[in-house]
């Protein structure tokens, strides 16, 4: 995409930068700070962070307290301001300054050549290896709100915010400020700084990256911003101290970049922030604006004229699966959460209707499969034996042997009740009564199916003293491809907050972490079997007429999409251009637009199906229930989301 498209869809290129110093040479740091400058502008980047006191080195000791290094530091710190003039880069620099004889650990924003902004120290350490408050007083302690630097006024404090174009607001927070009770960078996300960015000297303990990360990390998401992080290099003294040169770019509690330590070349971490996500996360969240933050200064940042020519490529991973984790064993705990939140739930509801016995139909397919799978975990939490849970195999005009072999053999292997009744007499009777004809197989055809297996289940819960469990999934909800009043019905719904694509790996890890052969085997047939309703007469061949992904499109698009929208709230055209990165090369710009307009056309037009969903427990950070997660109402219209789409492919 092109520098202007990567802006208008809320991107921020934020480096992370440690240069080579030497350490009392504020000439010669400026210079390279200048020459990392130049790298980072040309790699698009509109923010580059240097780590604490940058310009004089962190580790000068008691020659901070030296007129010479304090006059040529502020020297260099003007140098560099002016080199943005012509970059078109927000910088932040680090150096000590001189104000009403007490001496302060500042930050400085640079952008268009000139210093617009000054932020001072909060927390100073002092106690085992560093003893800032020799030389530096608190940032409580400054009585002006400006400082003249050269022939000009520039804004002084904490309480500073510096806009930087419509997505994006900096707040500044220096190194010991992150570790404190209550860091600063709390209120200037209050306040509405959508970007902390933290200048640091940290060095290194056994142990303290870890715990460093982490700190990024969670401070990024309770502040619901982007944040980025620049410590201190190997160059400074390793008198009594190592520094590694840390750079951590994190969202929202995702660390998305993190620089190669110890390494005394200049290090670049660059990473690609997603403003607009940040802002949506913060709109969703009502705690985030239950607290005041105070009053805060606001100060533009606008830098110097940008190139807008050329393309840009996004430097994020943009995940195709965003509801499965890419790596085994974070996936196979998912597997195991998800898993046991939904067995819990469904105990807790057996439990409450006086030990009633789990009804469920079993076609064969994933969905019932897990369905299964779950009721049998549901009633060992209770103590009880497998045989409670009642399965029933519905075979229908378009069961295949395959699904209803896989069906009776995974009940009698996992010591569930069975029953098989065949559908097609009394489906075939419902449409003589209502004089519709057999041969054709339209909506009628196939829901009459699905209601007829709906009150086969009902009228058996009520015979047995049991309740119906469902065994559609999230995405079907989404898309409405359910039948209302078929399976869209049931007493509890243990898969309405598992999505598709992450049903086939949670059979998968059944089979291969939760049981034994032979239900082992069959759960891997059932995960390899194609998706289908398997509601229309079959092939001459006993095959397969009906698939459900060639109807309504891939169900990993379908998730992507869901995710996009429901989870970020973003619109179509962002949709399209990250699904274009996350299906390259498998998906084509105009197969995923088709299947995109398909997704909001389905996913408005079904929402009385949604509004109407029985209960089911909330697994992940997606959920449609309209009693928790997702309140739409059911005439809602979709012209607005189309007419996004028209736009990129008229029809």
């Amino acid at each position: 995409m092109t520098p202007r498209e990567y802006s208008d869809f809320g991107y921020l290129r934020v480096a992370s930068v440690v240069p080579d110093l030497r350490i009392g040479d504020p000439v010669f740091n400026a210079g390279r700070i200048v020459a990392a400058l130049e790298s980072v502008a040309a790699g698009h980047c509109s923010v580059a962070l240097f780590p604490e006191l940058s310009l004089t080195g962190y580790t000068c000791g008691d020659l901070f307290l030296q007129t010479t290094l304090r006059e040529a530091a502020l020297r260099a710190l003007l140098q560099v301001a002016a080199a943005t003039k012509n970059l078109p880069v927000v910088t932040v620099v680090g150096l000590p300054l001189a104000i009403d004889g007490r001496l302060f650990n500042c930050a400085a924003l640079l952008a268009g050549g000139e210093v617009r902004g000054l932020v001072p120290k909060t927390f100073l350490p002092t106690s085992q290896e560093y003893y800032e408050e020799r030389w530096f007083s608190r940032a409580g302690a400054l009585s002006r709100a400006s400082v003249v630097l050269g022939e000009a006024a520039v804004p002084i404090g904490t309480d500073l915010l510096f806009d930087f174009g419509k997505h994006c607001c900096i707040g500044i927070e220096i190194c010991e400020d992150l570790w404190a009770v209550e860091p600063p960078s709390g209120r200037l996300a209050l306040a509405g700084a959508t970007l902390i960015l933290n200048p640091s000297a940290s060095d290194e303990l056994l142990g303290k990256a870890a715990y460093r990360r982490e700190l990024v990390r969670q401070q990024s998401a309770r502040c619901l911003a982007a944040y980025a992080y620049a410590g201190a290099g190997p160059w400074e003294s390793s008198t009594d101290m190592v520094f590694s040169g840390a750079g951590i770019l994190a969202e929202c509690g995702q660390v998305l970049a993190e620089a190669r330590r110890f390494d005394f070349a200049t290090s670049l971490t660059v990473a690609d922030f997603d403003m607009e996500r940040v802002e949506h996360e913060r709109l969703a969240n009502s705690s985030f604006s239950a607290a005041g933050a105070g009053k805060f200064r606001r100060i533009s940042a606008a830098p110097g004229a940008a190139d807008r020519s050329g393309t840009i490529a996004l430097r994020r991973t943009v995940a195709a699966r965003p509801f499965v984790p890419a790596g085994a064993d974070e996936r196979a705990a998912h597997c195991r959460e998800i898993f046991e939140i939904q067995a819990t739930g469904l105990a807790r509801r057996l439990s409450h209707a006086a030990s009633a016995k789990p009804v469920l139909g079993l076609s064969g397919g994933l969905d019932s499969t897990l369905a299964a799978l779950v009721g049998i975990r549901a009633l060992a939490k209770l103590g009880r034996k497998s045989e409670d849970l009642l399965t029933v195999v519905m075979p229908g005009p378009g069961s295949t042997e395959r699904t209803q072999n896989n069906a009776t053999a995974l009940a009698a292997a996992l010591g569930a009740t069975t029953r098989v009744i065949p559908i097609g007499a009394a489906v075939g009777q419902h449409l003589a009564d209502i004089e519709h004809a057999g041969d054709l197989h339209d909506a009628t055809y196939e829901n009459a199916q699905a209601r007829e297996r709906t009150q086969i289940l009902m009228d058996l819960a009520n015979q047995v003293g049991g309740i119906v469990v469902g065994t559609g999934d999230l995405s079907e909800a989404a898309l409405g491809w359910c039948t209302f009043n078929g399976d869209h019905m049931s007493m509890y719904h243990v898969n309405s907050g598992v999505p598709k694509t992450l049903v086939r790996h949670l059979v998968e890890w059944c089979a291969e972490e939760e049981f034994e052969e032979p239900v082992k085997s069959l759960l891997l047939d059932i995960a390899a079997t194609p998706i289908s309703p398997e509601l229309l007469p079959l092939d001459a061949n006993a095959g397969l007429l009906q698939k459900t992904e060639e109807t309504v499109g891939p169900y990993e698009l379908h998730d992507f999409f869901l995710f996009q929208m429901v989870r970020l709230g973003f619109r179509p055209t962002k949709i399209l251009m990250l699904a274009g990165i996350a299906f390259e090369g498998r998906f084509s710009r105009a197969e995923i637009g088709r299947w995109l307009r398909i997704f909001c056309t389905r996913f408005f037009a079904n929402q009385f199906k949604r509004s109407s969903m029985p209960d089911g427990p909330k697994v992940g950070t997606v959920a449609l229930s309209p009693r928790g997660d997702w309140r739409m109402p059911s005439d809602a219209s979709a012209t607005a989301w189309l007419a996004e789409i028209e736009e990129l492919f008229p029809q």
